[in-house]
């Protein structure tokens, strides 16, 4: 017997007056899995990510999560998910403990005790459990953030760019707690601006107003990039590339990834691919000081996605 799904979007739309938020999106996410939402500002994640839970009517299209439509059946979603907004209302003059009975008792839970007292364990915040929300820093407000997400005990956690804003240590410290729940079973679904955090998704879907450019898990989608990939160091970035785009042909590319450049070649073999790239620069006086070959990243698959210049 098939195992439903804990997440189902078939051909969504959604408009606020003339803007078209959502495109056709369809995706699924299986139970137990890390589901990241991919793109920048504007892309559509925290548009689906309301209507997944229920905040939002689609227009178009089919949305489940858990079996449930989420807007008819939204009582019985909020049981089973829990969702933790990019700006998550922490009451600041409630302690940690406090803060987290209080969302508890919005989802009913009576005998909370226990449960309290083994997230603040895995978040390290049971020396602080005293502490006013107000006087935490940011990293701990996420961890007690997601501690109060997660005292019903969801089958699924809905997270909106949890750590934008976030300091790198505090960053990997979350991570660290949402791979710890994630083996205990629970499907994640999460939207982040990070390409880097993506890596560490089981799937994503990479998202760009409103539309799904890519969906695999990440590794897929750098294998499935053809020809080479090249990194270029140059003294003025911008200007080689404009004079690479425009004198070296149409089988180039490159794109400008802060002090150097990234440069793709329809080509499947390396050492002619480098001897071309070789080529190009000195036809176009693009002078360069190391030339290496790389591994195609996911900015560099979205980039690709996002300008057609991929094949397949």
């Amino acid at each position: 017997m098939a195992v439903t799904p804990a997440i189902e979007m078939r051909g969504v739309t959604k408009r606020f007056g003339a803007v078209e938020a959502l495109e056709g999106v369809s995706l699924e996410v299986a139970r137990g899995e890390m589901f990241g939402l991919i793109g920048p500002d504007g892309a559509g994640k925290t548009t689906t990510i309301r209507l997944l839970c229920g905040l939002l009517h689609a227009d178009t299209g089919e949305i489940r999560v858990l079996g449930r439509d989420p807007v008819r059946e939204h009582r019985a979603i909020t049981a089973s998910v829990g969702y933790l907004s990019q700006r998550f209302s922490l009451y600041g003059d409630l302690s940690i403990d406090e803060n987290i009975a209080f969302f508890a008792e919005i989802h009913g839970v009576s005998n909370f005790h226990a449960r309290r007292d083994r997230l603040l364990e895995v978040t390290q915040l049971t020396p602080f459990r005293k502490r006013l929300a107000d006087r935490l820093s940011g990293g701990m407000k996420q961890k007690l953030a997601l501690a109060c997400t997660l005292v019903h005990e969801p089958e699924v956690i809905v997270l909106d760019e949890p750590t934008t804003g976030v300091d790198p240590v505090s960053r990997r410290e979350f991570w660290k707690l949402l791979s710890h729940f994630l083996e205990s079973g629970i499907t994640i679904l999460m939207s982040t601006p990070y390409l880097d955090e993506a890596e560490r998704c089981h799937r994503i879907a990479m998202l760009h107003e409103g539309r799904v450019l890519a969906l695999d898990e990440p590794g897929r989608l750098r294998r499935s990039m053809p020809g080479r990939w090249f990194e270029v160091v140059v003294t003025d970035p911008r200007a080689a590339a404009a004079r690479l785009d425009t004198g070296a042909g149409t089988a180039l590319r490159t794109y400008v990834f802060g002090d150097r450049l990234h440069v793709w070649i329809d080509h499947p073999d390396g050492e002619r691919a480098r001897r071309l790239v070789d080529d190009a620069l000195v036809a176009t006086a693009a002078a360069s000081t190391t030339v290496r070959a790389i591994a195609p990243s996911l900015e560099d698959v979205f980039i690709a996605k996002l300008t057609g210049s991929e094949t397949s």
